[in-house]
This record gives structure tokens, sequence and C-alpha cells, in this order.
């Protein structure tokens, strides 16, 4: 009985050191087009990876007793807008940091919505903008 299991444990042994633990490689997702030609791009197309993003500016105003939206200074009609677009940002640098720079009428609740947006989308650095009078 003691040959029989000296042998198992020979062959266990064995096959221990002759497997092979490496990391499988799989297929990395791209979203590179296959098809190739100079098609006009469409809204739903991310912005050109080149672009930096030093940082994010999300502007939430006061216009006519509803919150109006800017990202970097580009104007945004919607939170669906927002949220497509900082979505756009957070696949390109989701270390860019999003600052959110309310004006002092916007009701609290508008700028909780465009904070949850942002770590929605997984943003890892989210601030607030400080006035100068704030900082005296």
């Amino acid at each position: 009985m003691t040959p029989m299991i000296d042998v198992v444990f020979l062959l266990l042994v064995f096959f221990v050191w002759t497997a092979s633990f490496h990391v499988a490689e799989y297929i990395l997702p791209s979203s590179v087009s296959t098809a190739a030609g100079a098609g006009q791009a469409s809204a739903n197309d991310p912005p050109p990876p080149e672009a930096d993003f030093d940082q994010v500016v999300v502007r939430i105003l006061w216009l006519d007793d509803q919150p109006a939206w800017r990202i970097n200074d580009q104007p945004l009609a919607n939170l669906d807008q927002v949220r497509t677009q900082l979505d756009r940002i957070a696949n390109i640098k989701r270390d860019a940091p999003v600052i959110l720079h309310p004006d002092p009428l916007v009701p609290l609740g508008h700028v909780i919505d465009i904070y949850d947006i942002a770590r929605l989308v997984r943003f890892e650095k989210v601030q607030f903008a400080a006035s100068e009078a704030a900082t005296k």
C-alpha cells in the first residue's frame, strides 16, 4: 500500500510542476470600426482619444427659474445630455477632475443630481468650485 501512495504523490508532484500557471490571454475589446471609409461621424461617437481633458468644469446656471448646464462652456439641454457627455469624457480619461460650479441661486437638489451623475459614470475626483468670497 505504501508504494502505491508514493506513486500517487509522485504523479501529483509531476502534474503540478508541468501545469502552466500563466494568465490566459483574451481578445481585448476595441472600438475600431471594421467599415472603411470617410463617413460622417454621428452624435453618439466619443470624442477623439487625443483630446486631453485637464479638468471638466460643469457649470449649473439658473435661468428663468430652470437649471441650465454647461460642460467646458458647451451648453446642454437636459440631464440626459449631461450624463451622456460626462460618460464620453469618463471613457477617455476617468481620472480627470470634475469641478461642479453652480450659480448661487441654483437649488441644492440640482447640484446633487450632477454630483450623482459624475459618480455614476465613475469619475475618480468630483470637486466643488469655491468663490473668492468664500476663501477669504
